[in-house]
């Protein structure tokens, strides 16, 4: 039997990105609400939630595209390609780092701690999200459909099964 190269789960990373982005939008809601009003009941839920998710879901999702995704357009003969996904790994380095510095204070923020300054929460916020919002629009637009095709082949290409 033929080893093949695991799938990559396009529906889910899909999906991931969607709710990366409605993510986004709610920790800059929340950057802003903290800045307005200080931490409050609901916001700090939505910190332990959002603190969840990008703590733990995101850098799955970003494990799933360095294994499944990445490889095979890495080792594309064009340049621009190559290119393009060395930059996405590159901002996994940086979403990583990024998060390093927030996740800290949305626990905080979570926990009802006041050592957070919100106006430096909410810059590092604003830059995260930037870089992220960056960063799925590149996927989207040019490396998950260059994948897409590649996979297609990849399936295309595969000895039929044998029956059972």
């Amino acid at each position: 039997m033929i080893a093949h190269p695991p799938l990559a789960n396009f529906s889910a990373l899909d999906a991931c990105h969607q709710q990366t982005l409605e993510y986004l939008q709610e920790l800059s809601d929340l950057s802003q609400r903290i800045d307005d009003e200080g931490p409050t009941p609901a916001s700090r839920q939505r910190a332990r939630d959002l603190d969840a998710f990008f703590g733990g879901t995101s850098h799955e999702h970003h494990a799933e595209e360095e294994a499944t995704v990445f490889p095979p357009l890495l080792a594309s003969a064009d340049p621009e390609l190559v290119q393009a996904v060395q930059r996405l790994q590159q901002d996994h380095g940086w979403i990583e780092r990024d998060w390093a510095l927030l996740g800290p204070q949305l626990r905080a923020v979570a926990k009802g701690e006041s050592w957070p300054d919100p106006a430096e929460f909410q810059h590092g916020v604003e830059i995260f999200v930037q870089l992220y919002l960056e960063h799925i629009a590149l996927e989207e637009t040019l490396i998950y459909p260059q994948s897409k095709a590649h996979w297609a082949k990849v399936v295309a290409q595969r000895e039929p099964r044998e029956p059972s």
